[in-house]
């Protein structure tokens, strides 16, 4: 049986892949949607992790399946989204012997130093000294929320209000981490499917990515956002599972 491992986005979790999960195992594959550490039913890790650490995490899930099942599920065809491409793209270079096929939706990978980065990282240094202020105290909730937004780290805000120090320092680590240099070194054959009308990683990244990884081939999908899983689950299927028969 062919199976499939999916890696979700940064918030996301395995109750959202569901729809896409049963469609694919109603054609025929075995399909595993990890809640990643600090996401669904997961614990958050103990101390801050970077990209490697869950990198790790799922070569030992693979590993638990194997004992669990008694018999390996790799090789297996790899898809990441978001945030779990990023995951999905260090975790094929380093173990490419475990993957028979790599798909790409929306990957997290492209760190370009902008503008508002350079802002995001500013308020991390100075934030706390500013709102100390008696005359700014009042006003944090609000003005935080509002440029966390317009800097399109809204996860990030998330994790503010929740107190999550672990994954706060976690999110910072993995955005920090630029991973166009890991590119080149993709040699399994890869898909990349992007939605033109994606707010949260630039369409722009596509062609970058699609550029640096060798045997890739880009789909771009008309009127598509950042989460087609959710959007256009049957489409979505459909288009993966052409990539995987062919």
């Amino acid at each position: 049986m062919n199976t499939v491992l999916i890696l979700h986005g940064w918030g996301s979790s395995l109750e959202n892949w569901i729809p896409v999960k049963n469609l694919l195992e109603n054609q025929g594959y075995k399909v595993f949607v990890p809640d990643l550490p600090g996401f669904g039913e997961t614990p958050k890790p103990e101390k801050p992790w970077s990209i490697d650490d869950y990198v790790e995490w799922i070569k030992r899930f693979c590993e638990k399946q194997k004992q669990v099942h008694g018999k390996s599920i790799e090789p297996f065809f790899l898809i990441g989204h978001s945030f779990g491409g990023g995951i999905a793209v260090k975790f094929t270079i380093k173990y490419p012997q475990k993957i028979s096929r790599l798909v790409l939706i929306a990957p997290a990978i492209v760190r370009q130093k902008r503008i508002k980065q350079y802002i995001y990282f500013l308020l991390s240094k100075i934030g706390k000294l500013i709102f100390s202020l008696p005359i700014l105290s009042f006003l944090q909730p609000v003005i935080r929320k509002i440029l966390y937004r317009f800097l399109g780290v809204a996860d990030y805000y998330k994790l503010y209000i929740q107190k999550e120090l672990n994954m706060k320092e976690t999110f910072k680590k993995v955005i920090k981490e630029d991973l166009q240099k890991f590119l080149p070194q993709i040699k399994t054959r890869t898909f990349i499917i992007w939605g033109d009308k994606d707010k949260v990683t630039p369409l722009s990244d596509a062609y970058v990515i699609q550029k640096r990884i060798q045997n890739s081939h880009l789909k771009i999908i008309p009127e598509g956002g950042h989460s087609l899983h959710f959007q256009v689950p049957e489409k979505f299927v459909e288009i993966i599972i052409q990539f995987l028969r062919s």
